[in-house]
């Protein structure tokens, strides 16, 4: 299961039936922005628990990149369930 790590994905009309389905990062319409604080600090933690070092290009990530690593490492380290 992907999760989203931005408000962006949040539908809360409820009468919408697509309300909660989850939008591919790669189409997120804010997505090439940087990624937000709390995703980079949840990153790094989850990159501290999977014992893996912070890529280079930490710094230059953007919203959607975040998410999807996030989702990898989840599942690596068993975060996600």
């Amino acid at each position: 299961m992907t999760n989203d790590h931005s408000a962006e994905n949040h539908n809360t009309d409820s009468a919408d039936p697509t309300a909660g389905a989850e939008k591919d990062p790669a189409n997120w319409t804010t997505g090439d922005e940087p990624m937000t604080g709390p995703q980079r600090s949840y990153l790094e933690t989850l990159l501290q628990q999977a014992g893996q070092d912070a890529p280079e290009n930490l710094d230059a990530m953007s919203k959607a990149e975040a998410s999807r690593r996030i989702d990898e490492l989840q599942d690596a380290t068993g975060r996600g369930q």
